[in-house]
């Protein structure tokens, strides 16, 4: 059997020969300094790699083995030797000189490039004679893991004893109708476990009972003819058709409550097929689904009897406990000596119960020694191999990625460029996936939001962990050597620098998490993504500017003060990250980039636990509003000291930005409020805006705005003398927070209460009234509600039918706050209560035992009290 990486490599060749295809159609279509008989050898490339593409994705669908594996190394190393021409090509654009060597040495490469792809082109016809007449076994199947609890009954069921008694529940609760619940987690989470002890334990209580595994194998018509023929023992016709098939289901099932349960399903239309000829005659019947495919269960979602049921990883005492009984099996219990490694491989394992089981089955069989355990502990990656003790492991974990489209398969493995256990910020990913060209442009959506289709999706596929901000669970990092060849280079290890004397001549992308210093040089001349954060920098390093094909520019971080003009030679580049340094201006000459999308210069002051000015920005260019490809830019300076001032000039130009999605704007006088909302009526995609006035006494005079209609979020700090009218109007607005609003009669409550699409609100120093009241049927989808240093608040009051979906309340710094909301213990999904610098008086009316309003806490699972830097579990 071929190991996973031949798989991978696959994948990533289709991918890589899809984007250079689109590169070429972009050289031949455009007047490049080609001669034209290098043009039309250039597309002669393109006819070419057009036809191993439509190989690529045949190939895909069969088993491969190590002839495969062979040839697609050498169309990989072609692929990679055109984007090289290519890309010298785009250098010499500058260069007149440089571009007569280029046109003279282009041709021979040129042509030697397509002599090699017509001799892979033959090699492929040669393999696939080979392989038509041999016999395969491919890939072996991860069946006998993942169905390992069919047949073994309730055992390894640590940790899903609640899960199992809500689906129970669930089943048996007479509805009146049929009702369908997925059950979603990424492949070892043990779903099919938790679903057959949920089976085993309703079943007897309806007219008939089956089970079903869809599996990638099975079409629509396998699962019909399952149904009928093993799980209900109905005769068919032979060769009876599908709509024969559904009315004899169908019939069948008429006036009986049932129970089905499909397994692994992996196809939206087999679960399709199958509900059209389920009858719901009003017997309480239930469907249990379970998929590693979240996508699918979101988009099956259509009415209020479909339910979705996602399974969470163990904690880490239960994840511990089923550890100890597998690796400790005649007591349970761990050696003293193997504890610290104990923990270190169960931290590897993240609470996925496959893992845990086979890591420590595993360990079962070896000695109890330090030694031993270390040895497996450091060589984990070679046992998923094929022929390692965790390969049926590794077999059940990749299927999610070979099910995975290329593109998909790209954007997965880039995480392996990142250090292991360090959680990424989403957007800053996405930044990445389109400076790669791994971002295919849709029509009618911009690169960003294609990019944020794809992270969802990885995420709804469950390849992916996240939260709100950052996402983590990506793939084993594997280390190499540099070599010529050497085109994404991540330094991950303290003290390890680039020697400048070796060429790499290759390399497209370049990050570094040491803290170390790390040395840029011409031997990065094809650069396109340099990410340096974190690195200790006190000067722009001056080769940056020579890397004219950069896209991607990070020095995030670091303590550089300054850009240099030159910076205007980066004409391909998209993004421009300082954040986090001491650049407090940009020269205007990187208003001749052109094809900037992000520019990101700003940094937090954390002197203070809540000072006004945290946000320090940058001084804008007055012309800053001729870079119309921004996406985002933030944080903006607009102080100025009267109406003809440049910040008011630039103020007035942000109007040309018409594509730009996130805007952050600090130091805003009262006199350039108009000007600044004006400019935002014309910003008709913006869907995040931040904007803080000059300080704590200087009003927000934001009245006259025409709000884009798109907004989701919006940040106002700084005094309001009235409410915006406007933000009532935001159908889109997911989150809001005011901070020093300090409205004395506008009430903030009653003015958001009606907005649709709310799920975040944090008040800070918001109103100076002594009351909220939320009514009833209102804030219908709002999840986190923060409220901080509201001095004169003394009674929040919480209607029945108010807040429904309210998962966590914050409550800082109200010093006259009586009690708890009144109405609080009617909230039924309220998880999280956190209060903050709350007065002890405050506080010992909650604490157990002794407290008088504990009582209206018992639906709440974490209640926090924090004083300073100490912490009180009230839970």
């Amino acid at each position: 059997m071929v190991g996973l990486e031949t798989e991978i490599a696959g994948a990533l060749v289709e991918g890589s020969v899809t984007f250079l295809l689109q590169k070429i159609d972009a050289i031949a279509t455009r007047e490049w300094n080609l001669k034209q008989i290098n043009r039309m050898k250039v597309q002669d490339i393109g006819r070419e790699l057009g036809s191993i593409e439509a190989l690529l994705q045949a190939d895909s669908k069969e088993d491969p083995d190590h002839q495969y594996a062979v040839w697609i190394q050498q169309v990989r190393d072609q692929a990679n030797a055109i984007e090289d021409v290519l890309d010298r090509v785009r250098l010499a654009e500058g260069s007149v000189w440089w571009g007569l060597k280029m046109r003279y040495s282009t041709e021979e490469l040129i042509q030697e490039i397509n002599t090699s792809l017509q001799n892979i082109q033959r090699t492929r016809e040669r393999y696939h004679s080979m392989r038509s007449t041999s016999t395969h076994t491919g890939y072996s199947t991860y069946f006998p893991v993942r169905a390992a609890p069919l047949f073994t009954g309730d055992v390894d069921t640590v940790g899903i004893e609640e899960p199992r008694n809500q689906l129970v529940s669930w089943a048996l609760e007479p509805r009146q109708r049929l009702e369908v619940m997925f059950v979603v987690g990424m492949a070892g989470l043990g779903k099919t476990t938790l679903v057959n002890s949920v089976y085993e334990r309703v079943k007897q209580h309806f007219d008939c009972h089956v089970w079903i595994t869809a599996s990638k194998s099975k079409n629509k018509l396998d699962v019909l003819c399952t149904l009928l023929v093993e799980g209900f023992g109905c005769s068919i016709t032979q060769r009876a058709d599908k709509v024969a098939q559904a009315r004899n289901l169908r019939k069948f099932l008429h006036n009986k409550r049932y129970v089905i349960v499909v397994d692994d399903l992996w196809e939206k239309n087999v679960w399709e097929s199958i509900k059209l000829v389920l009858p719901d005659d009003g017997n309480n019947s239930r469907i249990i689904i379970t998929t590693r495919r979240g996508d699918i269960a979101n988009s099956c979602r259509d009415d209020d009897s479909i339910h979705i049921h996602k399974l969470q990883p163990l904690s880490w005492e239960n994840a511990k406990q089923l550890f100890h009984t597998k690796a400790f099996s005649k007591n349970g219990g761990c050696p003293s000596g193997l504890e610290e490694i104990s923990k270190s491989i169960l931290h590897k394992c993240d609470g996925l119960p496959l893992g845990i089981i086979e890591i420590g089955k595993l360990l079962s069989r070896k000695a109890q020694t330090a030694y031993e355990w270390d040895k497996l502990h450091n060589s984990l990656e070679s046992e998923l191999r094929s022929s390692g003790g965790l390969s049926n492991m590794m077999s059940a974990l990749s299927a999610s990625y070979e099910d995975l489209p290329y593109h998909l398969k790209y954007c997965f493995l880039y995480l392996s460029m990142f250090p292991e256990n360090k959680p990424v910020k989403r957007r800053r990913l996405i930044r990445l996936w389109i400076a790669e060209g791994f971002v295919r442009e849709e029509r009618g959506k911009t690169l960003e939001e294609v990019g944020e289709e794809y992270l969802n999706e990885l995420i709804d596929r469950n390849m992916l962990k996240a939260n709100e901000m950052d996402f983590d669970g990506r793939p084993k990092r594997a280390e190499g050597n540099l070599t010529e060849k050497t085109r994404r280079l991540s330094i991950q290890k303290e003290g390890f620098d680039v020697p400048q004397d070796e060429p790499l001549p290759c390399v497209r992308t370049f990050f570094s998490f040491s803290t170390g210093m790390v040395n840029i040089g011409s031997n990065f001349e094809l650069l396109m993504v340099l990410d340096m954060e974190g690195t200790p920098l006190v000067n722009f390093p001056s080769a940056i500017t020579d890397l004219v094909l950069l896209r991607y520019l990070s020095l995030r971080n670091t303590n550089i003060r300054s850009i240099p003009w030159s910076l205007s030679k980066l004409r391909h580049l998209e993004t421009l990250d300082l954040k986090q340094t001491l650049v407090t201006k940009v020269p205007k000459t990187v208003l001749k980039l052109k094809k900037l999308r992000h520019l990101l210069v700003y940094r937090y002051n954390m002197e203070s636990v809540l000072p006004f000015d945290i946000v320090q920005g940058f001084k804008a260019p007055k012309r800053i509003g001729a870079l119309k490809n921004l996406q985002k830019l933030s944080f903006v300076k607009a102080s100025g000291q009267h109406r003809m001032s440049r910040e008011h000039k630039m103020i007035q130009g942000l109007d040309n930005l018409t594509q730009l999605r996130k805007l952050g704007i600090v130091e805003l006088a009262k006199e350039h409020g108009a000007s600044l909302c004006n400019s935002i009526g014309k910003m008709r995609n913006l869907h995040s805006l931040n904007v803080t006035s000059l300080d704590k006494e200087e009003p927000l005079e934001l009245d006259a705005m025409d709000p884009p209609r798109l907004l989701q979020r919006l940040y106002l700090k700084g005094p309001l003398q009235r409410f915006p009218r406007w933000v009532s109007s935001l159908h889109d607005l997911v989150r809001i927070r005011l901070k020093w609003s300090s409205l004395t009669e506008d009430n903030p409550i009653a003015a958001l209460e009606d907005l649709p699409n709310l799920m975040e609100l944090q008040l800070l120093d918001a109103y100076t009234g002594d009351q909220f009241d939320f009514n009833k049927g209102k804030f219908q989808k709002l999840k986190i509600l923060d409220l901080e240093r509201l001095e004169r608040l003394k009674f929040i009051i919480m209607e029945d039918g108010t807040l429904p979906c309210l998962q966590k309340l914050i409550i800082r710094h109200c010093k006259e706050l009586k009690q708890v909301p009144i109405g609080i213990d009617n909230l039924n999904h309220l998880n999280e209560l956190f209060l903050c610098d709350m007065p002890e008086k405050f506080v010992a009316q909650l604490r157990k035992k002794v407290g008088e309003l504990r009582h209206l806490l018992h639906r709440i699972s974490y209640i926090r009290s924090y004083q300073g830097q100490s912490m009180e579990d009230l839970s």
